[in-house]
């Protein structure tokens, strides 16, 4: 695996990326916009999945690392579960719901794999600093 230098180039933060920018824009229409309750919880999952990824990226640990992307990978689980409430009452077509689901499930399969590599090769470096420059 080639190393990853800056958490905007992980895959798993890319899918879920695309999928806040589709929650926003479904929730910015419709019935579900007036649900601030449901609205807004949806909303901060997905915003939770992108977050955890690039915050565990910048963690000083893999341990915390894989901590953190097991955190995303149950707020895509909790964006599942969302969605299944908007769809219910009816907030939902049923290809925004598949759309959607398919979007939260992709990520967190992505998680999972990555996770997976990451847990079984301990010495994978994520970054490296070898042209890096500080200055104060």
């Amino acid at each position: 695996m080639p190393t990853i230098t800056r958490f905007e180039e992980i895959e798993a933060w890319k899918t879920a990326r695309e999928l806040t920018k589709m929650i926003y824009s479904i929730t910015d229409e419709g019935k579900i916009s007036k649900d601030f309750g449901l609205r807004d919880q949806i909303r901060r999952a997905s915003v939770s999945i992108m977050s955890n990824i690039a915050e565990g990226f910048e963690s000083k640990t893999q341990a915390s690392f894989i901590r953190y992307l097991a955190i995303a990978k149950a707020s895509a689980g909790e964006v599942r579960s969302q969605l299944y409430v908007a769809q219910d009452v009816k907030y939902l077509t049923e290809q925004q719901f598949t759309t959607l689901f398919q979007m939260a499930e992709k990520a967190s399969r992505q998680l999972s794999r990555f996770i997976g590599y990451l847990e079984t090769h301990p010495e994978s470096r994520r970054i490296r600093e070898d042209s890096a420059e500080y200055q104060v």
